[in-house]
């Protein structure tokens, strides 16, 4: 009977626990729906979208060891999206400095390899080196003792791979490869995690970043808001004031103000290689973790943060002849379901279409990573707000419903899509999942004043679900378009 009764005690407190707006539990758990600003209502005189656009960076910052260009966020698109885009190109022996954002973030690795730092306030420092290497004195503090360097993990990033990080989490970027380090950075500035306005605020730990060698610092979208502002968070501080908080002197101080950086930037050149530990991926993956762990850091320090979408085995949907796409979603990858946010990868093979399709629940921003193609974009309105030449390097904004259709040129088309929703979902009009085909025979002639037969027709001719062939006559037609081009 006791027994019983303690059983009874301990499952309603479970139950409580679970059901309280203000739990641990609901509070972590990483498929939790965040609330969304929204969207429609705040940027309703914003998203007038009549003319949409493929374009690239407008606002340039050259550092020492690299580049940041950032899309200009007083388009129209972006402002009606409410999100930022950024690339940044980091030479080799570069170090994008320690910073954090006022907004979550997803980003993607065009090109190279590099290590990548993210750290969680609280975590414990599980990465430390062995005997005989990277070891300091600490003498004067602690007498004669000798201690190895401890840091939070580091991460290996290689072409494809998609990282997630959540706004105000601190991180930074090396590129220990043989080759600049390109990726794109996509944030979600018009996120219930971002507390401030739309404006990009990015919070250096290091250096000067608001200095750069192509112009300011600062650039100003209409009404004199802030395209993104940046700075070194130190800088501002009494000197002494920082030496008594950190126990150190002055002249450090000075240092971690930035002083000794004047005109580097936000990415600077390493002298020598960065020593840090980072185990090679293969044995990161085989040994996984190797500490315990308590419960605050099975459910964040431990979080994983990224997934490739570049491997051809991991394709969620492939046509030998057509293409693949690859999906980085919350059921993947759980963190995105907390920021959400959601990623895609395409490849279209040469020639071949996508299906006429839609984001059923989020914008969907394109950004394009090899190759060329045509692409079309209708509003509600069944006009045409995009009808051009897309090609690498390029970004294309395509609003939530709005309809896009895309066809690769002959070197094929790849993209990477960042979606404002953490399970982003497309809606196909063409082939067999289409929402055509799902609709009643008579819906579909009386709809569209058709025979019975073309009907259906309409309804089953393709039998692929997202990629297609294009006919032999409408190559035709397009080879000789292209010569006309080109002559």
């Amino acid at each position: 009977m006791a027994r019983s009764s303690s059983l009874t005690v301990l499952s309603l407190a479970l139950t409580l626990l679970v059901l309280s707006p203000g739990s641990l539990a609901q509070s972590w758990w990483p498929f939790r729906q965040p609330r969304r600003l929204e969207r429609g209502q705040q940027a309703l005189n914003e998203c007038n979208l009549h003319r949409l656009s493929a374009t690239e960076p407008t606002i340039r910052y050259q550092w020492e060891a690299g580049v940041a260009e950032l899309w200009d966020p007083n388009q129209q698109e972006f402002q009606c999206t409410g999100v930022t885009v950024l690339r940044s190109v980091i030479e080799p022996r570069g170090l994008l400095l320690p910073h954090y954002v006022n907004a979550p973030l997803a980003f993607y690795i065009v090109q190279g390899n590099g290590l990548l730092g993210v750290t969680f306030p609280g975590c414990p420092e599980t990465f430390e080196s062995g005997s005989g290497s990277a070891s300091f004195s600490e003498e004067g503090i602690r007498g004669s003792e000798r201690t190895h360097d401890k840091h939070q993990r580091v991460r290996r990033l290689r072409h494809g791979d998609v990282i997630a990080v959540p706004a105000g989490v601190n991180k930074w970027v090396y590129n220990d490869g043989q080759e600049p380090l390109v990726l794109v950075a996509f944030f979600d500035t018009n996120s219930v995690h971002n507390q401030l306005d739309r404006t990009l605020r990015k919070f250096f730990l290091a250096g000067n970043p608001e200095q750069s060698e192509g112009g300011e610092g600062r650039h100003h979208m209409r009404g004199g808001q802030e395209a993104v502002t940046m700075g070194n968070i130190f800088k501002g501080f009494d000197e002494q004031f920082l030496a008594d908080s950190f126990g150190v002197d002055r002249d450090t101080i000075q240092r971690l103000q930035g002083q000794q950086f004047e005109g580097r930037g936000g990415i600077i050149r390493v002298e020598r290689d960065l020593q840090v530990v980072c185990p090679e991926y293969e044995e990161e993956h085989h040994h996984g973790g190797r500490y315990t762990m308590n419960g605050l850091e099975e459910t964040f320090c431990s979080a994983r943060l990224g997934g490739n979408v570049d491997r051809p085995h991991k394709a969620d949907i492939y046509n030998r002849e057509g293409g693949r796409l690859t999906f980085l979603n919350r059921n993947k990858l759980p963190i995105l379901g907390l920021l959400d946010m959601s990623v895609d990868k395409g490849h279209l093979y040469q020639n071949a279409i996508m299906s006429p399709h839609w984001g059923i629940n989020s914008h969907r921003i394109h950004y394009y990573t090899r190759g060329r193609g045509r692409v079309q974009v209708t509003c509600e309105r069944g006009q045409l707000v995009f009808d051009g030449e897309v090609r690498e390097g390029q970004l294309l904004v395509i609003p939530q419903n709005f309809v896009v259709v895309k066809q690769a040129g002959q070197e094929g088309l790849e993209w990477v899509v960042f979606n404002t929703h953490g399970e982003s979902m497309l809606g196909t009009l063409a082939g067999r999942l289409s929402a055509l085909r799902a609709l009643p025979d008579e819906v579909v002639m009386n709809s569209y004043g058709v025979s019975r037969e073309d009907a259906r027709r309409l309804k089953f001719s393709r039998e692929e679900t997202h990629f297609f062939q294009p006919s032999s006559a409408s190559l035709r037609i397009r080879q000789v378009v292209e010569e006309d081009v080109k002559a």
